[in-house]
């Protein structure tokens, strides 16, 4: 058993999805298929959210792109008698979309709930027009809803994966289950009151390792538009090569470090059964990608396997000859931070202990610094 993961530039429209079906068509054992949401949409899902949150009349405007996005692979793939189901569908969902942002426009309510119910219709739309063209050109596959397989529990206002409640219910249905090629919409989830929940951006990486977790795959294979995880940004840096191998824990490192190849907590099902990854390219597939697995090695006697960065970050000095020889003051700090909900990217503190340097995200940098202030008041005082 394999999974094959497709992001959203793989299935962006009927050209890529071309592409897809030739990958699929080539596989020779059974598979599991988890698809994302077209290209881009779902940043038009949320960015009308944020407009109906902020009572901007315009907050509809993006219904129309987003129904021709999704028209646009359905006319080009499915013959012309085959298609009124698919377009009712999609109708029927996009007035469903409308009517939830109007409420939330008169309402001018935001809930972790709202967030995840309007996120969730990329891909809800892009697996249900992709199980169609799949069924009109000769691949047959089985469509499963991925609410019904991974489960999700509330931590801290935050949706985490129920391990436990979903390992059962994929390894069920997969008992059952002979088709040789299923597919998932990745991204999405449920609660066990069953209201829709999601992973994170980047959550369709998550939902097939989670789905190769459970079924201990042989292999996850993520189909993206560029050939592996590269030494650098190939669009920053223009000498930046593909990488033929890392461990798991260069590829985390490289991750979480803002290479956008790879969702971040994508690695850790993986790393549990040992299953290896393949980053592939849909629109090259015979390059031959980055291969993540357990064994570490070096290319030709290469120590440093690759550069990465992130994009808008901002550090704050806490500084003062009081820090000195006082135990406890990181974790005061920490703490400070930590009850804002706020994220620590980088520390690194000087030998002297005269000062800690800490880089957070951008936009949570006056929050950081406003915590800070207060928690240490009295001693800069």
């Amino acid at each position: 058993m394999k999974v094959l993961k497709f992001g959203g530039t793989s299935v962006a429209n009927s050209k890529s999805l071309s592409k897809v079906i030739e990958i699929l068509k080539s596989q020779s054992e059974p598979i599991v298929v988890v698809v994302s949401a077209l290209g881009g949409i779902t940043d038009l899902l949320l960015g009308m959210l944020q407009l109906a949150l902020e009572r901007k009349e315009n907050f509809k405007d993006n219904l129309d792109e987003i129904e021709k996005r999704h028209l646009e692979p359905i006319k080009a793939c499915i013959p012309i008698q085959n298609q009124s189901g698919i377009i009712s569908f999609l109708k029927n969902h996009l007035n469903e979309l409308e009517s939830r942002l109007d409420a939330i426009f008169l309402l001018e309510e935001v809930t972790v709930k709202n967030n995840a119910t309007i996120a969730s219709y990329g891909e809800i739309l892009s697996s249900a027009i992709i199980q169609e063209i799949l069924k009109y050109n000769g691949v047959e596959s089985v469509f499963k809803d991925a609410r019904e397989l991974i489960q999700t529990e509330s931590n801290n206002n935050r949706d985490i994966v129920s391990e436990a409640s979903t390992i059962k219910k994929i390894t069920a249905y997969f008992k059952e289950n002979q088709s040789k090629v299923v597919l998932v919409p990745g991204f999405i989830s449920s609660n066990a009151s069953g209201e829709t929940t999601t992973l994170g951006r980047g959550g369709s990486d998550y939902s097939a390792a989670i789905i190769a977790n459970a079924l201990e795959a042989k292999v996850l294979e993520i189909w993206t538009d560029v050939s592996g995880m590269y030494t650098a940004h190939p669009k920053i840096v223009t000498q930046a090569k593909p990488i033929k191998k890392l461990s798991y824990y260069e590829a985390m490192e490289l991750s979480h470090f803002g290479a956008k190849v790879i969702y971040p907590p994508t690695l850790q099902p993986l790393v549990e059964k040992n299953i290896p990854i393949v980053i592939k390219n849909t629109f090259a597939p015979e390059d031959e990608g980055t291969l993540i697995d357990g064994n570490a090695s070096s290319e030709n006697g290469e120590i440093v396997k690759g550069i990465s960065h992130i994009d808008n970050v901002a550090l704050l000095n806490l500084e003062g000859s009081g820090m000195i020889g006082i135990t406890g003051f990181s974790k005061r700090l920490f703490e400070a931070l930590s009850d804002e909900d706020i994220n620590i990217i980088m520390i690194t503190q000087a030998s002297s202990e005269h000062s800690i340097c800490l880089g957070v995200r951008s936009e949570d940098a006056l929050s950081a610094k406003e915590a800070i202030d207060q928690k240490f008041e009295f001693e800069i005082s």
